[in-house]
């Protein structure tokens, strides 16, 4: 099968598109900010949470209902902080992801990919994991809004955790960012075949 990549590039390719996943599964899982409220576990994302009061009517009671989804809207995200989080990293993770798609495809495609694309790749892969790490450097701003401070004691505020924690996702998030501004940018550089290597020879 016909590529455009070199070895370099395959493992560029590769590499890239792991990058991709876990900042797009990091990015949409609810599990960036870990606490409790009303002894039940509570989570945060950037646009999604897991357990959240609801009031019962019958009971008269405020009670956690422990299943997860998004706010209702765009500006139900309890965070102006978060919100702009909410668009920079998914700009970022869209970018992440459609570098690694066309990585893949160039494995599979002769004259896709050339060195002068593959740089200009890694430049929208820097981007991309510049754009997610400003996300993450966001995101604890919003660590002071009132549904945070119920989650985790009252004692939360900007960068402060109080009783709560990060969680799982927050770091796959900014690894999968991290590794692809840092590592992906520099493999790109020579992800592409020479003109040179691409011409193939006359027929005597």
């Amino acid at each position: 099968m016909a590529s455009s990549l070199t070895c370099t590039g395959v493992i560029w390719a590769l590499l890239s598109l792991l990058c991709a996943a876990a900042s797009c599964v990091g990015f949409f899982m609810p599990y960036w900010l870990l606490g409790t409220q009303m002894d039940k576990p509570v989570s945060f994302g950037t646009f999604r949470r897991c357990s959240y009061p609801v009031r019962d009517e019958e009971k008269q009671i405020t009670v956690m209902l422990e299943q997860c989804g998004r706010y209702a809207s765009f500006h139900g995200i309890p965070s102006l902080h978060w919100r702009i989080c909410t668009v920079v990293t998914g700009v970022g993770c869209g970018l992440l992801l459609l570098v690694a798609l066309t990585g893949l495809m160039g494995c599979c495609i002769s004259d896709l990919i050339s060195r002068t694309i593959g740089r200009v790749a890694g430049g929208i892969q820097f981007v991309g994991g510049l754009l997610i790490g400003s996300g993450c450097a966001l995101y604890p701003l919003g660590w002071d809004s009132e549904e945070v401070q119920q989650t985790c004691s009252n004692s939360s505020g900007q960068f402060k955790l109080g009783s709560c924690q990060i969680g799982w996702a927050y770091y796959c998030t900014g690894a999968g960012a991290a590794t692809a501004m840092l590592l992906c940018t520099w493999l790109s550089c020579f992800a592409g075949k020479k003109e040179r290597d691409r011409l193939r020879p006359w027929a005597v």
